[in-house]
């Protein structure tokens, strides 16, 4: 039996940004002249399951069942700073799923996504067939790209192909007329993943410009000098969300480019927190230059190349190899799994050291509070390695991550602080260049971002890009505009989900401050509310 969608918390109604998935099974209509009714119910029983199952992994909450099709939301009950992502990397695991389901006839889906902000969270309806309501031009939007897709294949709107950044491969498709819309409406077809494994460099602008932040460049350059004389250094850069952790690490990078060094750099990733080694192994598949299309075989030749200079014997080749999911012999070895794990670290140690005999390294594992275990291992046994070598490394991550690598003398601790008034009114000149933005409108943007620079770059982005269509720069700022401009939309994930994982009664506070305006006292909040007083401590 095909179970209902997902019961979300008790939850008012209330506007947000919304990703939505319209997943559609290909062919339905015939299959349902070739089958029994039982029959038929069992295949598209297990259709619904395995698109059910597949988006839960992702974070999607399925809100509908529409007979063949499936309506699916990214960014509620809960929403994630990376929503867009999610829904476009579950659509693509839906349809490699829905095409090896086991069922007695091939199954196919074709979907659509788009991204915008909705009212979301009435109750419509009653018992089985009560349902969340959305309300807005995102869920019709969806619907129609899904129509527009061909079979095994997912389209998204531009509104979601802006959030993704280049993390995917993608086609254009276009303006496409869609029913409903006045507007020819753009559409992209995503092929797969694209392979950047830097965040950074996949969703921000590698022009923004630095700054505020020479002191900590400055730093980082002391302890890389110092560690080109054979004094290995770790800096651990911390810092909120969008405060520039990635941005500083190209900065270094930049500044020594010129120099005769190795740059290895390490990611972690939010989808693959559960995927042991998964930053070493994707940094091993680089530096060995594996292709797309590349052979078995091509992949051995590569992977031997790279390990020719550094491994100790036959043995670590085949346990890299078997890491990085290559034909080996590794269980001909008949090593105990603890012994084996030491190996395999001790193997990709000697890589490190075999580096650093010929020069330099400079070392940037990017993201440790999204660290698998094994991982956290393997870096634990790094920051103690390194000091005895010529190495600088670089560990970024937020200040909700636990670690117990300070206090050692090779080890550096670097806060990132929010930027202050003058240096982010140079950093929107600096995005500005030619732009005739006026002191009022940036003193308005330095008000509303609070030196984070990200928020910075995108809400002077989002003031161009509207004086471009209107020939206005302060209406971005109006009063009048839709909130819509007030916050971009590359902003509205990240800052909703902050809300989200404050709670309910933080969260009300929140939303009652976004119409009272920046500063407001208690009894004003009680008066903006219903219901019984809460504490707000």
């Amino acid at each position: 039996m095909t179970s209902g969608p997902s019961s979300p918390p008790t939850i008012e109604a209330e506007r947000r940004q919304l990703t939505v998935m319209f997943c559609d099974l290909v062919g339905s209509t015939p299959l349902s002249t070739r089958f029994d009714p039982e029959d038929l119910r069992e295949i598209v029983g297990a259709y619904h399951r395995c698109v059910a199952d597949t988006v839960g992994r992702f974070g999607g909450f399925v809100a509908k069942y529409m007979g063949d099709g499936v309506l699916v939301y990214f960014g509620y009950p809960e929403a994630h700073e990376d929503d867009a992502e999610r829904a476009a990397r579950a659509g693509l695991a839906v349809i490699d799923a829905v095409c090896r389901l086991t069922t007695q006839e091939p199954l196919n889906v074709r979907i659509g996504i788009a991204t915008g902000l909705v009212v979301v969270g009435d109750l419509i309806g009653a018992g089985a067939a009560q349902e969340r309501g959305v309300v807005g031009e995102t869920p019709n939007l969806a619907s129609r790209l899904q129509a527009l897709a061909r079979p095994g294949t997912l389209v998204v709107a531009d509104s979601t192909r802006r959030q993704i950044g280049t993390l995917f491969e993608i086609e254009d498709l276009g303006p496409q007329p869609l029913a409903g819309f006045s507007e020819a409406q753009r559409a992209w077809r995503v092929l797969g993943e694209s392979g950047v494994v830097s965040r950074f460099e996949a969703l921000r602008s590698g022009t923004t410009p630095l700054v505020g932040r020479d002191e900590e460049l400055d730093l980082l350059l002391r302890r890389w000098h110092q560690a080109k004389l054979g004094e290995g250094r770790v800096a651990l850069v911390s810092g909120e969300p969008g405060i520039g952790k990635s941005r500083l690490t190209e900065a270094l990078s930049q500044r020594i480019e010129s120099e005769p060094h190795t740059r290895l750099r390490y990611f972690c990733s939010p989808h693959h927190q559960d995927s042991a080694l998964y930053p070493f192994i994707t940094q091993l598949e680089h530096a060995a230059g594996f292709a797309r299309d590349d052979t078995v075989e091509q992949k051995l030749g590569k992977l031997g190349e790279l390990l020719a200079g550094g491994a100790h014997g036959d043995d670590e080749v085949e346990l890299l190899a078997e890491l990085l999911s290559l034909p080996n012999t590794a269980a001909g070895l008949n090593l105990s799994p603890q012994r084996k794990r030491e190996m395999l670290f001790e193997g990709i140690l000697h890589q490190l050291e075999a580096l650093t005999q010929s020069r330099p390294v400079l070392m940037v594992f990017e993201d440790a509070h999204w660290i698998d275990p094994t991982s956290r291992e393997l870096l634990d046994l790094t920051l103690d390695r390194v000091r005895r070598l010529p190495v600088l490394l670089i560990v970024t991550f937020r200040p909700e991550f636990q670690q117990a690598w300070g206090g050692q003398p090779h080890v550096t601790t670097l806060a990132l602080n929010r930027l202050g008034e003058r240096d982010v009114t140079a950093l929107v000149r600096g995005l500005a260049g030619n732009a005739p933005l006026g002191s009022e409108i940036v003193a308005e943007i330095v008000e509303r971002t609070d030196g984070v620079p990200l928020f910075v770059e995108e809400l002077t982005r989002a003031v161009l890009e509207r004086a471009e269509q209107d020939d206005r720069v302060a209406s971005v700022l109006s009063a009048s505009l839709l909130p819509a401009m007030a916050v971009p939309s590359t902003l509205h994930a990240s800052l909703i989900a902050r809300l989200d994982r404050l709670g309910p009664i933080a969260k009300e506070v929140g939303q009652i401050g976004a119409v009272l305006g920046r500063e407001f006292g208690y009894d004003l909040i009680e008066q903006g509310r219903d219901g019984p007083p809460r504490s707000c401590n």
